[in-house]
């Protein structure tokens, strides 16, 4: 029996770290979290950060209403990610975050959980005390979802100044909102006006172009007859007809509209059924491209085109109304419009300014000319907010477009019954089609004339009525600065960078074609529209402005909120007893939200009482070094990107934001929407409570945020596969730097070329991901990183210095140079990392320096010494791991086949005929590169059987055994075992690694 080999394992340097290898991270993090807390870190990163450049990310508010959702832990992380990278790379990097807190969806579910589930009737607004009270319980509401919703951003690791976040209900906020606006009443932009707006039946009040999604909808759609009333000829005896989706809308309709660019012609009706609504004999003015498909649709059997019809001919036609007799006798004129299309219908756009934006455009643009012809230029109100037809709709009053419920009313087929009796249809259908929907209620809309408070774009500014006046124009609007709204606006675009570019494309042609801004809103939570108004005889309004008022009630606001407005006695008490005795209105619509969260940078940017740790911003735009980011998903370029936009281009001449940053949106794994009903929600709770939220953050930064995202439990789960790779990775470093003292560190020029090489890669990275973070393209970072660790370091560096780090004697320069890079490596990986993995990165950090080391996030990237880069070096061993992939290759097919079992049974010889490659690997020891216990090189073809690998030509390898004993203590075959006859089993390398390691035990006590 042979005698069984002495144990030698506690005489090798082998890894030791209480760093788990099961991260544990839902348990874990809590603690980190504490930690951070307890320690201030947010304090430390500012005083740590204090006097540095400042980048700002201003975050966008999250409404508070309910349990945070995937698309949120989206949004936070990247800020996240966004601001521990910029304060690494050098920056004052703070964030703030925020709650947008008034509007509809709180008023909605006070209304629903206060009031409709308990059968109690709604307050009466009109009385102050009860109107006060309903927006204490929005208040009350919107501040218990704020607290809830902080927790959960906290606990994904996102770092900021949570005890004084901003809320837009705040009473600072609430005051500079209304200064805010303020301002735009004295710069001349504000107005109040009559124009069609998205009104949202159901919920009672305008909606902003924000506010809308567009889904399926069914609509009943005709085709009209206009009767013409002047002409010659067969024109005099003509119809112009019209097609359109929304019947509802002609008790609405002034005039109809053509285009010159189209060909019309007149058709005459030779053979249709007598129960058609389309006669033989009917003369029709079509467009020539169009008229096939319009006598299809009305069942025309034939028919023939007469004459053309010139655009002159149309400019001066005149049409009776298609309900006429019902008391619509006025006169219908014939408008040249640009939006006129011969796409579909007939060639004309029946026009009822009312409701559409192009069809009061094209009527208010010929006022005078209609006016002059004596035709009355007056807008009629049609439909009221409840969707039901009015007095001005002669014939339909009460009937309903859309119902309390948001289904499809009665007013349709009244109106399509009374065109048949007219005898003015000539067909009906119905068309599944993209209609505007309230994005909260779900339910359609209507586009109705309603009087609300507009902010021009294309009116010069005037500047502030008083240098006195609270709402003077704020410091850094030239004086002269006389450019619309809309001009400021695409000039601040110009000069912000986009984040991918595309999104300056895309909010510019928002900007370029949209229309004034509907800043009121017919609701009781918000800030009130706080201006006093005097009516005109011509149905325009005066805005009083007036400092002492203004500052009345802007003191009010901060020291009281926006209830001050709403109290018994509100209008005396600002009016003052100068003026309230005058016949000043109050106004008591609130602002539309976006106003209010545009307005933030206002409140939190610039006000250094509120904010100290913002105070001194100088933006780069004005000449500074400072950024302000702003980063939201990419719905917001017509959301917050463009209130915030137009609210500072209005009241400061320029952009609120430096960089924008977009990001696209959660979809599971298939591609598809989340959904409840189709169960593929992924809630954050949950894979922070399965998984932990580095998980989430790794996802994230793996990603490309640009594009929309996936997510579900197999990508969570490869995710969770390539997280233990990296920490595993580090915790191997850390067991190994258990070894390492600073006073044994290897200098440069004393380290072997393995070494120099990790070095030279670490030198690489630096420049990857500083340029990266900057770029804020993680997924290039992660990749890299990710790469190098599992790449280049486990199965590469790593693997061919085991043997030196843990069998090599104390003293050996080698194991000291390794450590002296692994020190280098974990210092470099892991602060790169942090950003992403703010948890696990802090947990590493503080197992290599102890419990009472500064936080991993308060460091910087580390700088990496020039001399480190050495491109020479790093084609070489290029060379050489081609070498030593044929090697590795040959091995496995050894082992495969059963010849070997570990690499170190082998003694491969390689024959190399690629005098590059030779060369590269003449001067390295390749038994140590390839982890085998000899190998013979040679410089020649080598045998036709010797492995080979078809993309590394010129080596060949046979894979021989190794000769010799085994070395009890590195496991090496080697023929020196016994050399040292203290020591008979190990090789003489190991004898003195044994003898020095006796030496220290018996120093050691």
């Amino acid at each position: 029996m042979s005698k069984p080999e002495k144990d030698y394992s506690e005489t090798l340097f082998l890894p030791q770290t209480d760093f788990p290898m099961r991260a544990g991270l839902p348990q874990k993090e809590p603690e980190l979290l504490k930690r951070w807390q307890d320690t201030d870190l947010y304090a430390q990163l500012r005083a740590e950060a204090k006097g540095r450049d400042k980048f700002v990310l201003h975050d966008g508010p999250p409404y508070a209403n309910g349990n945070i959702h995937i698309g949120h832990a989206l949004n936070k992380i990247l800020k996240d990610v966004v601001t521990r990278s910029q304060q690494m790379l050098g920056y004052d990097s703070n964030y703030v975050p925020g709650w947008d807190c008034h509007g509809l969806p709180i008023e909605w579910k006070i209304e629903e959980e206060n009031y409709r589930s308990k059968n109690k009737q709604k307050p009466n607004f009109s009385e102050p005390a009860a109107m006060v009270a309903f927006r204490q319980e929005c208040r009350a509401y919107a501040e218990k979802w704020l607290n809830v919703q902080r927790d959960e951003f906290k606990r994904l690791g996102v770092e900021g100044d949570w005890d004084h976040p901003y809320t837009t209900m705040s009473f600072p906020a609430e005051a500079q909102i209304a200064r805010e606006l303020m301002k735009f009443a004295a710069n001349g932009l504000l107005y109040r006006g009559s124009k069609p707006v998205m009104w949202s039946v159901v919920e009672k009040t305008a909606l902003a172009e924000a506010e809308i999604e567009y889904e399926d909808y069914t609509s009943d759609t005709v085709w009209v007859k206009f009767p013409v009333t002047n002409g010659t000829g067969d024109v005099a005896k003509a119809s112009v007809v019209i097609w359109t989706t929304t019947p509802w809308t002609l008790p609405g309709n002034r005039a109809v509209s053509f285009s010159p660019k189209i060909a019309y012609g007149l058709y005459k009706v030779t053979d249709a059924p007598a129960e058609n609504w389309a006669k033989v004999d009917d003369l029709l003015i079509l467009a020539d491209k169009l008229a096939a498909d319009v006598f299809k649709q009305a069942k025309v059997a034939a028919y023939e085109k007469v004459a053309d019809v010139s655009a002159d001919t149309l400019a001066a036609m005149v049409c009776k109304h298609p309900l006429a007799a019902m008391g619509y006798g006025f006169q219908v004129p014939l408008l040249a419009g640009d939006h006129v299309t011969d796409d579909a219908g007939t060639g004309f756009v029946h026009t009822a300014p009312g409701h559409g934006r192009e069809d009061f455009e094209a009527w208010t643009a010929n006022a005078r000319a209609l006016e002059a012809r004596g035709i009355n230029p007056a807008i009629p109100y049609t439909v009221d907010e409840n969707g039901a037809l009015t007095a001005q709709a002669p014939g339909f009053e009460g009937k309903r477009v859309i119902n309390d419920k948001g289904e499809k009313g009665d007013a349709n087929d009244a109106v399509i019954k009374a065109l048949a009796e007219a005898g003015n249809i000539i067909a009906r259908s119905r068309l599944k089609h993209q209609y505007p929907h309230s994005w909260r209620s779900k339910k359609p809309i209507i586009f109705r004339n309603t009087p609300q408070w507009f902010i021009a774009m294309d009116k010069s500014f005037v500047g502030a009525s008083s240098a006195a006046s609270v709402a003077a124009t704020a410091p850094g609007v030239a004086p002269n600065d006389q450019r619309t709204l809309r001009e400021r606006a695409l000039d601040a675009i110009a000069k912000t960078r986009w984040v991918p570019p595309q999104g300056e494309n895309r909010i510019n042609g928002m900007i370029s074609g949209r229309p004034d801004w509907v800043i009121s809103r017919q609701r009781a939570w918000g800030v009130p529209i706080a201006v006093f108004i005097k009516e005109k005889t011509d149905g325009s309004v005066e805005i009083l402005q007036d400092p002492e008022v203004e500052l009345r009630i802007v003191e009010a606001f901060a020291a009281e909120g926006a209830d001050a407005w709403y109290k018994d006695g509100a209008r005396e008490r600002f009016l003052g007893p100068k003026l309230s005795g005058d016949s000043w209105k109050k106004v008591d619509d609130i602002c539309d939200v976006w106003f209010d969260s545009g307005s933030t940078h206002a409140f939190v940017l610039e006000d250094p009482e509120q904010f100290p740790q913002l105070a001194g911003i100088k933006r780069r735009v004005d000449g500074g070094q400072d950024a302000v980011m702003y980063l939201e998903g990419s719905d917001q370029h017509r959301g917050w990107f463009h209130s915030s936009l137009l609210e500072s281009c209005g009241t400061r001449g320029r952009a609120p934001f430096d960089v924008v940053l977009t990001h696209g949106f959660v979809l599971d794994e298939n591609g598809r929407k989340m959904s409840k009903s189709l169960g593929n929600v992924v809630a954050p709770q949950d894979v922070i409570r399965q998984s932990g939220a580095d998980i989430l953050r790794m996802w994230v930064c793996a990603s490309d945020y640009a594009d929309d995202l996936r997510i579900g439990p197999e990508i969570l789960k490869t995710t969770a596969d390539t997280y233990r790779k990296l920490r595993n990775t580090i915790r191997w470093m850390l067991g190994s730097l258990a070894h390492f003292h600073d006073d044994e560190r290897v200098t440069y020029d004393a380290m072997p070329e393995l070494e120099k090489l990790m070095l030279h890669r670490l030198a690489e990275l630096d420049e990857v991901v500083r340029k990266a973070y900057a770029e804020f393209d993680y997924k290039r970072i992660f990749a890299a990183l990710s790469a190098f660790m599992t790449s280049d370091l486990s199965a590469f560096y790593f693997d061919i210095r085991k043997d030196a780090l843990y069998c090599d004697p104390y003293s050996s320069v080698t194991r000291k140079a390794s450590l002296s890079v692994i020190d280098q490596l974990f210092r470099c990986t892991v602060t790169w990392l942090a950003p992403m993995l703010c948890f696990t990165a802090e947990e590493s950090w503080l197992a290599r320096y102890g419990a009472d080391a500064k936080s991993v996030h308060l460091q910087t990237f580390p700088e990496v010494p020039p001399q480190w880069r050495n491109g020479g070096l790093a084609e070489k061993w290029r060379n050489v791991r081609q070498v030593r992939r044929v090697v590795t290759g040959a091995l496995e097919v050894a082992r495969a086949e059963k010849r070997i079992g570990s690499s170190l049974e082998a003694h491969p010889i390689v024959h190399v005929s690629n005098a590059e490659l030779y060369e590269a690997v003449l001067d390295v020891d390749m038994a140590e590169i390839c982890i085998t216990s000899a190998l013979t090189l040679v410089s020649d073809a080598g045998p036709d059987d010797a492995f080979q690998l078809p993309d590394v030509s010129g080596v060949a390898v046979v894979s021989n055994l190794a000769e010799g004993t085994k070395c009890a203590r590195s496991w090496k075959i080697l023929n020196t075992i016994g050399a040292d006859p203290e020591y008979p089993d190990v090789s003489p390398r190991d004898a003195k690694a044994l003898r020095e390691w006796e030496t220290m035990k018996k120093a050691a006590g």
